[in-house]
């Protein structure tokens, strides 16, 4: 089933949010410039562009992998990382008529 996009939905698609959607979807997995590149359909650079403030206030991680790599993943530990993990989910409760998912 392909991803419902909630948050696009309510504020717009830009390509921030549609990563940071991805992202908080999921949570549990490491990725990388190319594969939110590619699930997402946005260009590498844009992924890179848009990646780099959410770097900044800490709701992502990155670790390098060799020289060229970089893997993110959500900070689970930061506070507004949690909060939007909570929105996110809220969200989908509601707008699938209070259906759990």
């Amino acid at each position: 089933m392909q991803n419902p996009n909630f948050l696009e939905k309510i504020f717009g698609k830009t390509a921030q949010l549609v990563v940071l959607e991805h992202l908080l979807d999921n949570k549990d997995n490491d990725t990388y410039l190319s594969g939110i590149a590619a699930v997402t359909g946005l260009s590498h650079s844009t992924v890179s562009r848009v990646i780099e403030p959410l770097l900044e206030i800490n709701v992502i991680t990155e670790k390098p992998l060799g020289k060229q790599i970089r893997v993110f993943r959500l900070n689970m530990d930061n506070e507004l990382t949690k909060y939007l993990l909570k929105i996110n989910d809220d969200l989908k409760h509601l707008m699938n008529g209070g259906e759990k998912q």
